[in-house]
């Protein structure tokens, strides 16, 4: 990905090396954390949620402890801190551009804290396994960047198309939020019941997965950013982060009524439509029946 020259975000704060007191600990092994993957990598809209869901697939046993780190940032830790900074700020331009175009009223960006081992955040207590979020309570994106170091060996996943993908489809959630698409569907998931909620999830989470497609095209047709072989970086992460592969990567087989971001093919589907229109109106997941997602 084409980064030399791009300006870096002003919105990056960084809170790495700040330890706190932990409420929720994960254990149980590598079901438990393939399980935590499958409900937070590029997680829905709150920690809430996010904790809720680990906490209900019951993956191992729930402990308190507290953490003191000493934190010394790597050449490597450094470079990644200014690619998610540089990408940050392109999500900031493409964005303030569309909403204006789109006669959306004014972008306001989200924060992106960085942090490492684990953070407060508005939505509550996190750690580096919940993996990167958005919590609409302080408009702000979290990210401990080993889980950029982790994508490969974890999901296979790797490149920094493939990284960007992951920023950008936070930033959708925000974009959800500005346009009221955030609240309204989790005000409908609290009247459902359990499978219901878990297929607004899906829908939320698929058109994050389009915004970031969006974004991609668009960040591209402003400054050339992608290279050969980016998009085959992002759409190989996508597919490894559906439902259905992680679910039967954790337990031998698929639980579609616990799906709460969609199959893998729904997402590369997504993703593949925001890159292709680099049109946001292109991006209802709502209208269309749950079976034709």
């Amino acid at each position: 990905m084409r980064m030399d020259g791009r300006r870096q975000s002003g919105n990056m704060v960084d809170r790495r090396g700040i330890s706190g007191k932990t409420k929720l600990g994960i254990g149980g092994g590598i079901v438990g954390i393939i399980v935590v993957a499958a409900v937070t990598l590029l997680s829905g809209g709150s920690l809430g949620d996010v904790l809720g869901n680990v906490m209900g697939q019951g993956s191992g046993m729930m402990s308190q402890y507290s953490t003191q780190e000493n934190y010394t940032p790597t050449a490597e830790d450094e470079r990644l801190a200014t690619f998610a900074s540089q990408v940050l700020a392109g999500t900031e331009d493409v964005w303030t551009r569309e909403f204006q175009r789109q006669g959306w009223g004014e972008y306001s960006a989200p924060k992106m804290i960085l942090f490492n081992g684990s953070v407060n955040s508005g939505c509550g207590h996190a750690t580096s396994q919940t993996g990167p979020f958005y919590c609409s309570a302080d408009q702000a994106v979290y990210i401990d960047l080993d889980f950029f170091k982790d994508m490969d060996s974890s999901i296979g996943a790797d490149g920094e198309f493939a990284y960007a993908y992951v920023i950008a489809h936070e930033v959708g959630h925000h974009v959800q939020y500005l346009l009221g698409t955030l609240d309204e569907a989790h005000n409908r998931m609290s009247q459902l019941s359990e499978t219901e909620a878990n297929q607004i999830s899906v829908r939320l989470e698929l058109q994050a997965d389009f915004y970031a497609g969006v974004w991609a095209a668009l960040d591209n047709e402003m400054f050339n950013s992608i290279e050969e072989g980016d998009v085959e970086n992002a759409i190989n992460a996508a597919s490894k982060i559906g439902d259905d592969y992680l679910q039967k990567k954790a337990y031998g087989r698929e639980i579609p009524e616990s799906f709460n971001h969609g199959r893998s093919e729904q997402r590369v589907r997504w993703l593949s439509r925001g890159l292709k229109t680099g049109n946001p109106n292109y991006g209802d997941t709502f209208s269309p029946s749950y079976s034709s997602l």
